[in-house]
């Protein structure tokens, strides 16, 4: 089985204010990532950045085979939401974007506004597969990117930045905060006997506090000693597969030239077990052609593909 996400950067149908400006452009891009599922094959893909729901069923409609599709009822300012596509049914079991109730609200602006939800909805379903039921939450945390006043993407000085980058911060660490709220519902105290699993684009790397907020309790990690020896905390631990997937091939994004993994999936340790391969890209030659981002997400507009690689895991018996 193979376990993915990717971000699919601004989906939208054509003519909009985000979207490619004409026909042909859109339907470059959707057959850029039609072509990128086909080959990936995922039995549960977690989506971001759809920004119309009929733009995913464009792209649905590309794709052999039957697809269920499930999105989130909370897109941000922008219509963008999470979502996943299965080749099984899905249930819904949590769509929330709301903090937990003892995380205060958080500034987000220089105006002193607080907000006390993420900015967008994080979806989780089940899936019935070979192995039993499959519990997965997928998330698209607070940007790195930074927008100003007036939409602006460059700051008027280094002060504006370094506030705008604080409250970027804040609100990203509550936004994780909020999506392992939820990751401990679905584990409910039990992930050695639950299939639980994770992902999405967190933006930001793997040693981030903010994804670092997302494991539970520290120890175990992959890679460190204590890996291979049973505690008290794997009922409540996740485990970040990015050691897993080989190194280079350890980024699914290039920010102004400098490669970095920012999309993750965590599993519980009834999965973590039995993951026999991970990557980013494409399952075997593992590469993707990502071009390299700037400050203004504008200069995609209407290009073809995502500025994301898929982040991918396969797990066997």
């Amino acid at each position: 089985m193979l376990l993915g996400t990717w971000n699919l950067e601004n989906l939208y149908r054509p003519g909009g204010p985000f979207g490619p400006k004409d026909k042909a452009a859109y339907e470059t891009k959707l057959a850029s990532l039609a072509a990128v599922i086909t080959e990936l094959d995922p039995a549960l893909l977690g989506v971001q950045e759809v920004g119309e729901p009929e733009a995913l069923d464009d792209l649905v409609g590309m794709l052999d085979g039957d697809w269920h599709v499930a999105l989130s009822g909370h897109p941000d300012g922008r219509g963008i939401r999470v979502g996943f596509l299965s080749r099984t049914a899905v249930e819904v079991v949590a769509d929330t974007n709301a903090f937990p109730a003892k995380l205060r609200p958080v500034q987000e602006d220089d105006s002193g506004a607080l907000v006390s939800a993420a900015g967008r909805g994080f979806l989780a379903v089940e899936v019935v597969t070979e192995f039993g039921p499959l519990r997965v939450a997928v998330a698209h945390l607070k940007s790195k990117l930074l927008t100003y006043p007036g939409n602006r993407f460059f700051p008027h000085d280094e002060a504006e930045r370094a506030r705008y980058g604080a409250y970027a911060l804040y609100r990203r660490a509550a936004e994780a905060t909020t999506l392992r709220a939820l990751a401990d519902t679905l584990l409910a105290g039990d992930g050695r006997e639950r299939d639980v699993a994770v992902l999405g684009d967190l933006n930001d790397e793997v040693q981030a506090a903010t994804t670092q907020i997302l494991l539970g309790p520290p120890g175990s990690e992959i890679g460190t000693p204590g890996y291979d020896h049973p505690d008290q905390g794997d009922a409540q631990r996740l485990w970040d597969v990015a050691p897993l997937i080989p190194a280079e091939q350890r980024y699914s994004r290039i920010n102004s030239g400098r490669r970095e993994l920012i999309d993750h999936i965590l599993v519980s340790h009834r999965l973590v077990v039995r993951v026999t391969a991970a990557g980013t890209g494409l399952p075997g030659d593992g590469t993707l052609r990502l071009p390299s981002v700037g400050p203004d997400p504008a200069d995609r507009q209407g290009k073809p593909g995502s500025d994301h690689a898929p982040v991918w895991v396969r797990v066997g018996q």
